[in-house]
């Protein structure tokens, strides 16, 4: 038979065929399992397309490769989605109760210490910062350091730890939190705030953000930025057509191809190595360091409150919005039934949106 009639069929590799495996399985995650769906499958379908032979889709001048140079080597996709994201969060609840930030400031600890482990393993410094910023638990903010501190071959591993770990939350924080707190702490009914976040102050709030966040982590402005002009369209109130797009059209199509070139990345020269097993080992212990902390710091306001704060809010510090606060509301209630957390627990969510941006942009410039 020859080979124009076999077509590309022969040119399929044992890790070829392996990598393709690992795209149908990204892609069932997040089609059956609900597993990030919105990332794992079109990050999934970019693996696949990267590893069919003979394409050329993934080279430099090929769909993938222009994707990746519009959108990945000059960070615009992170942070078109992090203009979504901002349109997205209300950070009403975090005006409510300003102290919360300290918790979504306490969970920015696995960053750190993952970026340790990294060292004391033998990464080099700048792959180190990049794997240690999963532990943000943000995935736009995760991309946009990692594809400036990291080797290419580990942005695919990188992005695809982060967004797993975000999907694996309701799994790995909740031991965690019934282990570092007693009933009683988890029992702790908090009382909502009684005041109101006024219009001027959700207005002055992200222009404040922007211009404290750029003196204090200058890297960090890009993402802060975009993050807190989003929320300012969704706050301003007079440009509703800007706030909508972002919320839906902007976002949904900078999701897609976000995916779709951090996928490209992932063939099988540089997914298949031992490394990208180090990388998912050191995600996992900077999700687990970051709620450990969160939980520890909330604890340290229960009894700073006397009581009147449940320490179970501070897991909700990492930045997966509003999976974290859902998760801290569902343990408070397997407790109590009538304990409702949810509100309480925004308010260190949304702070941990802020306080990854700012310690991506700490990491930056160190390290930059």
């Amino acid at each position: 038979m020859s080979k124009e009639l076999l077509g590309a069929f022969p040119d399929i590799t044992l890790s070829g065929a392996a990598m393709i495996a690992i795209a149908l399985g990204m892609i069932y995650l997040g089609v059956a399992r609900r597993y990030e769906p919105l990332l794992l499958l079109p990050i999934g379908l970019g693996v696949l397309l990267a590893n069919l032979p003979s394409t050329g889709i993934a080279e430099d001048d090929g769909f993938l490769g222009l994707l990746r140079k519009a959108g990945l080597d000059n960070e615009l996709f992170p942070l078109l989605m992090f203009l979504g994201v901002g349109a997205l969060t209300d950070f009403t609840p975090l005006l409510q109760n300003p102290v919360t930030v300290l918790l979504g400031a306490a969970a920015q600890f696995g960053i750190f210490a993952a970026l340790i482990a990294a060292l004391l393993l033998g990464w080099d410094i700048d792959n180190a910062g990049a794997i240690g910023i999963i532990g943000s638990a943000d995935g736009p903010t995760t991309i946009f350091v990692s594809t400036q501190l990291a080797d290419v071959d580990l942005w695919g591993p990188i992005a695809v730890a982060a967004y797993s770990y975000m999907a694996m939350v309701p799994l790995i924080q909740p031991p965690i939190m019934r282990v570092l707190t007693t009933k009683k702490e988890r029992l702790v009914k908090m009382e909502y705030p009684t005041r109101a976040a006024s219009y001027k102050a959700r207005i002055l709030f992200p222009i404040i953000v922007i211009i404290l966040a750029s003196l204090i982590a200058p890297k960090a402005a890009p993402l802060v930025g975009m993050l807190m002009f989003g929320n300012l369209l969704r706050e301003v109130g007079v440009v509703d057509r800007l706030a909508q797009a972002s919320q839906n059209e902007l976002i949904n199509v900078t999701t897609i191809f976000l995916g779709l070139a951090v996928g490209s990345t992932m063939t099988a020269d540089r997914f298949l190595e031992t490394r990208t097993l180090g990388i998912f080992a050191l995600g996992l212990f900077a999700f687990g360091i970051a709620t450990v902390t969160g939980v520890l710091f909330g604890k340290i306001m229960y009894y700073a409150s006397r009581g009147k704060i449940n320490p179970l809010i501070g897991a909700a510090g990492v930045s997966a919005v509003p999976m974290a606060a859902r998760v801290v509301h569902r343990v408070g209630r397997e407790e109590d039934p009538d304990t409702w957390l949810i509100m309480h627990a925004m308010g260190p969510n949304v702070a941990g949106v802020l306080g990854s941006a700012i310690a991506g942009g700490v990491i930056l410039g160190t390290l930059l």
